[in-house]
């Protein structure tokens, strides 16, 4: 069962209570019990200026229930805002990636990560307590899992309500079940809630992707990995690894009835 509403777990990422400095003194102050050790996990997020976001994904994160070391990496594409100086303030390691795009960015990312796990999660996505545990588990209990890729949901930043958000993911997850079986499950891989195991990643050439194909790269490295017979893919049900992103996509494309219509289109194409 989908939530209708936001729970409160993730609206008090935006706590309004809370200054942006005492938020950030939170973020340093669990993810030094987070980051203890060699991590064993790595969480990478490519940010292009997200200034107005970075901080509460962060938040999210950071304030995850976890039972291993795990470390953030917030790789820098570019940004011509205050998003470097937020990330650095916290404490997290943030890189510069100068070439443009997702892909290299998260490429980046997966040079610099330490863990043997990397989990891929976007600058203005908010992350329930058990996104961490509930991602890798996979992982740890089936050594033939290659891929896992989780669900979302939307908070609006638009005229769209979260009620009719609620019935539109139920579609959203109807046409992933068709593209596993019409077109190929590695499209309904995203970037904001997945994950690999890093060593493979590498021996794969990581988001690298042929130019034409027009992609970021997320479902070509789950292509290439389930291909190469690193495993399989594995979808992450479990409501407890929900994440929530803003609907600023969407409004991008005109609007919920033609994100609808364009998720129509891709389908039979």
């Amino acid at each position: 069962m989908r939530p209708m509403w936001i729970p409160a777990q993730i609206t008090k990422c935006y706590d309004s209570s809370l200054t942006s400095a005492e938020k950030i003194a939170t973020i340093q102050a669990s993810y030094k019990t987070m980051f203890a050790g060699t991590p064993e996990i790595s969480v990478v997020i490519p940010a292009y200026n997200e200034e107005d976001s970075i901080i509460q994904t962060l938040y999210s994160l950071t304030n995850n229930i976890i039972s291993k070391s795990v470390e953030i990496i917030v790789v820098n594409n570019n940004s011509t805002d205050k998003t470097e100086e937020l990330v650095n303030a916290t404490g997290i390691q943030c890189l510069l990636e100068t070439k443009k795009g997702i892909a290299a960015a998260r490429n980046a990312g997966l040079a610099k990560a330490k863990g043997q796990i990397i989990l891929n999660a976007d600058a203005d996505s908010i992350y329930p307590p058990d996104w961490i545990n509930e991602m890798t588990k996979p992982f740890f209990n089936d050594e033939k899992v290659a891929v896992v890729y989780g669900r979302l949901a939307f908070i609006p930043i638009g005229k769209t309500g979260r009620f009719t958000y609620f019935f539109y993911e139920y579609f959203a997850d109807f046409f992933r079940f068709l593209n596993k079986y019409l077109k190929d499950e590695a499209v309904n891989v995203y970037g904001f809630n997945s994950g690999y195991r890093r060593e493979q990643g590498l021996q794969v050439d990581g988001f690298n992707h042929p130019p034409q194909t027009g992609t970021d790269g997320d479902g070509w490295i789950a292509l290439k990995l389930r291909d190469q017979g690193y495993g399989k893919l594995f979808y992450v049900t479990n409501p407890k690894a929900l994440v929530w992103t803003s609907d600023r996509r969407i409004q991008i494309d005109g609007g919920l009835w033609k994100a609808l219509a364009k998720r129509i289109r891709r389908l039979f194409q």
